[in-house]
């Protein structure tokens, strides 16, 4: 089931390659959208309070009443740390732990400056979560295996499911005190453009999903849940790609063609 999940998103991505080079302003406009969509679902996830437009308003450097300065920085410094992917994509940037850390140092600037990309020195738990990260003492040294698991064992892995375990290898470890998600998120993504596919936004509706998903994978090992939900999810990222196109039913004929169902 996986595998077929997998195989589709290779024939959407290839369906999405003919058509590229993207027209410039189809590209901006759908990076816009994609900025919001992710920066607001991310931080949401979270608990940050600022709604969807909100959220714009935010990113235009408006102040919006009731909200608390650190929710108006998590927007700005998110859309500032999808900026910093995109370089790095340009750049075939390779997964290092300079790029981690300089990563979650964007997440968190102006919000927690002792803490921005210097690894946790302190133990902690994850609210709801049955899996306990490692001991501080022990996150360097796991940190520079998830570095040599992602150099060796993970190029043989589809681009998809590498993606996924990158997230998911890089947040049991839990390497900072708080804005992990984010950056987990951001570094999934980061695999997933490199290899060009869409980058993808799990949506804060699927919270729940989500969490158990990744509570299962640290605790048991077995991340097919969780690979396939960042696999629906990444399938649902290539629909603005249609639309802005305008081969919505073009696309949803040559699944048929293929087996895959409209």
């Amino acid at each position: 089931m996986l595998n077929t999940s997998l195989t589709k998103l290779d024939a959407l991505k290839a369906k999405l390659d003919q058509y590229r080079p993207l027209d410039l302003q189809v590209v901006n406009n759908l990076h816009e959208n994609l900025v919001l969509q992710w920066t607001y679902h991310s931080n949401a996830i979270e608990g940050n309070t600022l709604t969807l437009k909100e959220t714009k308003v935010a990113l235009e450097g408006i102040t919006v009443g009731g909200k608390t300065l650190r929710e108006h920085f998590e927007a700005i410094n998110h859309r500032d740390a999808i900026l910093f992917v995109d370089e790095l994509v340009s750049k075939q940037q390779p997964l290092d732990e300079r790029t981690i850390k300089s990563l979650h140092q964007l997440v968190l600037k102006n919000v927690d400056a002792d803490s921005a990309g210097r690894y946790r020195d302190i133990n902690v738990l994850i609210s709801g979560a049955t899996h306990k990260p490692p001991q501080a003492i022990q996150v360097p040294e796991q940190m520079q295996a998830f570095i040599h698991w992602y150099n060796t064992e993970a190029n043989a892995l589809h681009p998809v499911e590498r993606a996924a375990r990158v997230h998911g290898e890089f947040v049991k470890i839990h390497p900072f005190v708080d804005g992990n998600g984010r950056t987990a998120r951001l570094l999934m993504n980061l695999e997933l453009m490199k290899a060009g596919f869409p980058a993808t936004v799990i949506e804060v509706e699927q919270r729940l999903d989500y969490y158990q998903a990744l509570d299962n994978a640290h605790c048991s090992g077995n991340y097919t849940d969780f690979i396939a939900l960042v696999a629906q999810c990444v399938e649902k990222s290539f629909a603005p790609y249609w639309w802005a196109l305008g081969i919505e039913a073009k696309v949803a004929k040559h699944l048929e063609e293929l087996g895959y169902g409209s």
